[in-house]
């Protein structure tokens, strides 16, 4: 999809189509009223009519309007004016991009970036149509053998924005939606792959890929051997009932010079998770799957860093593993030692994922980071306590939950922080080890986080859980979402001092 910015009068456009907004009840956007002045008052006729009322979402096509340069001009539903936030403007480019593929007009100039959003100004409306657009038309066919695509699709969209001082602005918001969107999608690709296909290796494979692409990114593979050298049995314990080897991908991306201290991203990537001796229930265990998210986002944040060329150091780990029944498998009430010499009574086999996390946390202490942010689809009591709206944020360390949710309002990747008192660490001690791996069912997105923060004094840690927001369940749109992507990108365009405003 190729996009730009321009600043013009719509009467003036010579396109495919132009799309412009209608309000409820039948008002007429000022773009819109430009070109029904010129078309002498044809739109407002056919609003008049009932043709369409201007609820957000409705759309209405129409070809060779009295006077118009352009093909066809589509009007799309907005909603009532002042009601207009960045959740129905989201949805309105959606179903805009949406009509347009199906319309066979393969170019488009869109002025629905110049309607007041609450809030928001034309870098945030630009930045988020190219990633609504991309995200949009986003489809996973690999594995199809017959690939149903649009005749004419979509080719090219041009923004319109209201003057030539902020086609600088426009510029830089398209670099950056692209940047973000394409993290979303290697992330969206990665975390579909079936799991007999994306296994830890395959991690690796994309992670090497990517580094070719890139001369900033250099990457390492650490497999079981290496493992057993540095103690990481806890990691290596939910691999042994496991046909494929465990293997912790390591990515270095070195934009900044060499004495500035490595942000870390750990992201969880159990390539399939069927709870192993605590086997789960069959139902939707194929979405197991998606037990990787958290290692997906960090790839496709790397590449997104990558294209961004930001002026700082970044280490991403994928700590890849899958947790399977075996005769080798391990088991409720083995204790195992850590990474860290701390031990660990197993309750559940099925509460692995901070098990592999806790030693990746303990190894990425060498790196004396900065900022450690670990990122996981770790506890079905997120889904419970937010849903599939946010991600849950629990730190050890204020300014960077700050920072978070901070940029999680400014990439509209929504995020909502959690405490982490130290009266939930109580729900994890054992009297057989230092600690269990399991708290009950109570807090338990919380008591696995205190789980996790045993293994994280050495430096500021901030933990992500993105078990409901990782991936949608059932029918059409079943499939990987690319989120947190947006978000910790955003992040690190912050660290690295960004220019975004208008």
């Amino acid at each position: 999809m190729e996009f730009s910015v321009k600043s013009g009068s719509p009467e003036k456009q010579r396109s495919a189509c132009i799309v412009v907004g209608v309000f409820e009840p039948r008002r007429l956007s000022s773009v819109a009223e430009q070109l029904d002045e010129i078309s002498g008052g044809y739109i407002s006729n056919l609003l008049r009519r009932g043709d369409l009322e201007g609820k957000a979402g409705q759309m209405l096509l129409l070809h060779h309007v009295p006077n118009i340069l352009s093909e066809r001009v589509l009007l799309v539903g907005c909603g009532k004016e002042r009601e207009l936030d960045e959740r129905q403007y989201k949805q309105i480019i959606a179903r805009t991009i949406s009509t347009l593929n199906e319309t066979g007009s393969m170019e488009a100039v869109c002025f629905l970036t110049e309607l007041h959003v609450k809030g928001r100004d034309t870098y945030w409306k630009v930045r988020q149509a190219v990633e609504t657009t991309q995200d949009s038309l986003y489809s996973f066919t690999q594995l199809k053998t017959k690939k149903e695509e649009p005749r004419r699709p979509l080719r090219k969209i041009v923004f319109n924005v209201p003057t030539r001082r902020e086609l600088p602005v426009g510029e830089r918001a398209i670099n950056h939606g692209l940047a973000v969107a394409t993290g979303v999608k290697i992330c969206k690709d990665v975390a579909n792959m079936p799991p007999n296909i994306c296994n830890p290796a395959y991690l690796l494979e994309q992670a090497k890929e990517l580094a070719e692409q890139h001369s900033k990114l250099s990457v390492e593979g650490i497999g079981e051997a290496q493992m057993a050298e540095l103690g990481m049995h806890t990691y290596l314990a939910v691999g042994r009932g496991s046909h494929n080897e465990s293997i912790m991908t390591v990515m270095h991306y070195q934009g900044g010079n060499n004495s500035q201290a490595p942000i870390v991203l750990v992201g969880k990537g159990l390539t399939f998770d069927s709870g192993g001796i605590s086997i789960k229930p069959g139902e939707a265990m194929d979405e197991m799957k998606y037990d990787m998210g958290g290692a997906a986002s960090v790839l496709g944040v790397m590449a997104s860093l990558a294209q961004l060329d930001l002026p700082i150091n970044v280490i991403g780990v994928l700590a890849g593993c899958e947790n399977m029944p075996d005769a080798n498998a391990y088991r409720p009430g083995d204790i195992l030692t850590t990474m860290s010499g701390q031990t660990v009574e197993v309750l559940n086999t099925d509460a692995e994922g901070r098990l592999v996390l806790c030693d990746a946390l303990t190894y990425v202490e060498r790196f004396n980071p900065d900022t450690v942010v670990d990122v996981a689809t770790l506890t079905g009591a997120c889904v419970i306590a937010l849903g599939k709206h946010a991600s849950g944020i629990m730190s050890t360390h204020n300014p960077l939950a700050h920072e978070l949710i901070n940029a999680s309002e400014q990439s509209s990747d929504r995020a909502w922080r959690l405490p982490l008192w130290d009266e939930y660490q109580e729900q994890i001690e054992s009297p057989f080890a230092d600690m269990s791996n399991l708290g009950g069912r109570p807090a338990g997105t919380i008591t696995a986080a205190c789980f996790l923060s045993r293994f994280t004094k050495k430096y500021n840690w901030a933990h992500m859980d993105i078990a409901g927001t990782a991936w949608v369940s059932g029918g059409k749109t079943k499939g990987a979402t690319g989120r947190p992507v947006p978000m910790l990108t955003q992040f690190l365009m912050n660290r690295a001092g960004v220019e975004m405003e208008d």
